[in-house]
Order: structure tokens, then C-alpha cells, then sequence
């Protein structure tokens, strides 16, 4: 699995970016919402997602890791195929998708092309409770508190990723941001040691 490319941006469409990588071109589907964010870059780093199927293999790009993530549980919806989830994903930013998501605003979500209302209240039904938990609505957080949401989310990430329940990774991360509130000068990797010993 290719976890992402690092490179010169060769080519760019508002729906496709050749990434230069020593040489080697990866042609990567990307969405509306990582174009506006690379548009004026040379070159940079995209998060990939490799979509096999019998007709073939594509590689999905994104500029964000909670683009690739909210890609990923659109996908896991039955009728949201890799390309309806990208059709998404450049209709609407990843927070309003959550947001409308999450509120069960099926009407909005009916807004974007492919998405009938059986599909946008099958993404409400299967994601809802989801998208709750993992991601509060951003967009109407202050600066300082969306910071620590973006450390929280990485830090959670990272614990699940080492092989710790989420559950417990949850309950640990709360433990240590309420001992140690969060300071500009607290790293990542700080708050993941200290989420640590409270496991």
C-alpha cells in the first residue's frame, strides 16, 4: 500500500495531479478540495489511496489525512463508490460533509451530484454516530481550540495505530490533556507519552 508520494506536481487538473516523484509520475484522482489546496504549489506531499478493482487500479490523492479518512468511511458505505466519495469530497469541504452528516441534514447532502436520498440517509444512518465521536464540528471552534482538536486527532490516531483500543486510547488522551492542559510549546509526541502512561 502506497501511503503517499512526495514530489514535483508535474500536471494538475481540478481533477488530477501527475506527482513527479525521482522520475517516476504517479497519476493521482484527487478532489476539488485538495486542487484549491495544492493550485498554486510546485511540488508537496498527498496522502494516497489505492482503489482496486476488476477493471483496474487508481490512485486517490489527498492533501489532508482527514480528507483520506472521511474518504474512507464514505466508501465503506454500501452505494458510495470511490467516486461518488470523491464527487463528494470536491461538492462539499470534509467538515460540512461531517457537519451535514452528523446533524442529519439529508438534504444538503442530496445537493451533491450521485447522491440520491436513499444514499445521503444511508451515509446519515451508518456514519452518524461515527463522525460524532471522532470529530466535533471544527469549523465553529476558536483557533486555540481547534489546535488541540488537530493534536487530539493525531494523537488518537497514533495510539490506535501502536495497537491500543480506542476506547482506552480516548480515555487516556483525556486523562493527559486534564492534568496537562495544552501549551504551544506541547508536541505531539508529548502528549502521546503522556496519554501513555495513563494506559
Amino acid at each position: 500500500m502506497i501511503a503517499f508520494v512526495r514530489g514535483v506536481f508535474a500536471h494538475k487538473t481540478p481533477a488530477q495531479v501527475i506527482v513527479d516523484v525521482n522520475g517516476v509520475g504517479y497519476d493521482l484522482h484527487i478532489s476539488l478540495h485538495t486542487f484549491s489546496a495544492i493550485s498554486n504549489l510546485e511540488k508537496g506531499q498527498l496522502f494516497t489511496y489505492l482503489h482496486i478493482t476488476e477493471n483496474g487500479h487508481t490512485l486517490y490523492g489527498f492533501h489532508e489525512l482527514r480528507e483520506k479518512d472521511l474518504f474512507l468511511q464514505l466508501i465503506s458505505v454500501s452505494g458510495v463508490g470511490a467516486s461518488t466519495a470523491r464527487m463528494m469530497l470536491s461538492g462539499m469541504r470534509p467538515e460540512e460533509i461531517v457537519k451535514a452528516i452528523v446533524q442529519g441534514n439529508a438534504k444538503q447532502l442530496e445537493g451533491i451530484k450521485g447522491i440520491g436520498k436513499k444514499t445521503a440517509e444511508r451515509l446519515i444512518l451508518e456514519l452518524k454516530d461515527k463522525l460524532n465521536k471522532q470529530a466535533p464540528d471544527v469549523a465553529m471552534l476558536s483557533p486555540v481550540d481547534a489546535q488541540q482538536y488537530s493534536m487530539e486527532t493525531d494523537a488518537l490516531n497514533a495510539l490506535v495505530s501502536l495497537g491500543i483500543a480506542r476506547p482506552l486510547a480516548e480515555q487516556a488522551l483525556k486523562k493527559a490533556l486534564k492534568s496537562n492542559h495544552l501549551t504551544d510549546d506541547l508536541t505531539l509526541e508529548a502528549l502521546i507519552k503522556m496519554a501513555l502512561k495513563n494506559i
